[in-house]
């Protein structure tokens, strides 16, 4: 398989201490196994994600995100724009279409970027996708599955694919209801999916888990209920917000409701880093709250 080379946005939470670093982690390991270099954009900043919502008003939310690509742009010419947390891939795609739709938004967003002496050069910013959009659309199930190890034989998985990976943009040729791109990864992986898992795009309340902790753990408690009535080993996500709301928050959810969930809550570069021979700790499983113990097994192998 050729070298494939992306820009590459991390986001706030991939870096090391943050709530996804392992997340990270496990992303260096699945592309050193698919031979995929991600170009880091130099002094990138947060994407607004959440503050940007903030009533801080849309021309400094877009400009956020237009710095990154205008940085992108500069520093890694003429590659894709990759991001692998999902509000941050939403956030700056959402500034990229704004732009190249509005000569208006375009004119006030490089005159805040002239600033920090920046400019988005091109009539249309480049691509902006997701990881998940890499593995699918540029490599393929195939050969994701070509490069698999250690089958994740005897794991049953729920896919979670929550919100912002589905609406508004979602990923090419899926069902905003349904999408089973996971599913497919799962099984490619050699794992069992669940593809009447009914919870897969439930909203896991996001960031009003600080603000409204009883409506969010409410609404965790369903995609738990519902990944373990489908008899599921473990959860996996593509979000870094729907990984740790859906895994940190089980013990309170227990405490309040007289449940007794445990259920480990994975990435799905963590299921394809095992599968590749990829030891736990370069998979990041020691960054889990609650130890996925059948891919530790299979990593260990």
């Amino acid at each position: 398989m050729a070298k494939k080379e992306y820009s590459f946005y991390p986001g706030c939470s991939s870096q090391k201490g943050a709530s996804a670093s392992n997340l990270q982690t496990s992303v260096d390991a699945m592309c050193d196994a698919l031979d995929i270099q991600l170009n880091e954009i130099p002094d990138w900043n947060c994407c607004s994600a959440s503050i940007g919502y903030g009533e801080g008003g849309e021309l400094p939310r877009i400009a956020l995100s237009a710095r990154n690509l205008a940085l992108s742009e500069q520093h890694n010419p003429g590659q894709d724009l990759v991001a692998t947390c999902a509000a941050c891939w939403l956030a700056t795609r959402e500034a990229a279409e704004r732009i190249s739709e509005d000569e208006q938004m375009m004119a006030e967003t490089n005159q805040a970027l002239a600033a920090a002496g920046l400019k988005l050069e091109q009539p249309r910013p480049q691509r902006v996708r997701h990881m998940v959009e890499v593995l699918i659309e540029d490599l393929g199930f195939e050969a994701l599955g070509e490069k698999v190890q250690k089958p994740l034989e005897g794991i049953k998985i729920a896919s979670y694919v929550g919100c912002q990976t589905n609406r508004p943009f979602g990923i090419a040729g899926e069902s905003f209801e349904n999408p089973v791109y996971l599913d497919k990864l799962v099984d490619t992986l050699g794992g069992e999916s669940i593809p009447d898992y009914e919870k897969k795009v439930q909203c896991c309340g996001g960031a009003l888990m600080f603000s409204e902790p009883e409506k969010s753990q409410e609404l965790v408690k369903g995609i738990l209920e519902a990944a373990h009535d489908n008899g599921a080993d473990m959860i996996v996500t593509p979000c870094p917000l729907c990984q740790m709301n859906t895994e940190v928050y089980q013990d309170q959810i227990n405490a309040t409701h007289g449940t007794s969930f445990n259920m480990p809550v994975v990435y799905y570069s963590q299921l394809m880093s095992v599968a590749y021979g990829k030891s736990a700790g370069e998979a990041g499983l020691d960054g889990q709250i609650i130890k996925a113990k059948k891919l530790e097994d299979i990593a260990g192998k």
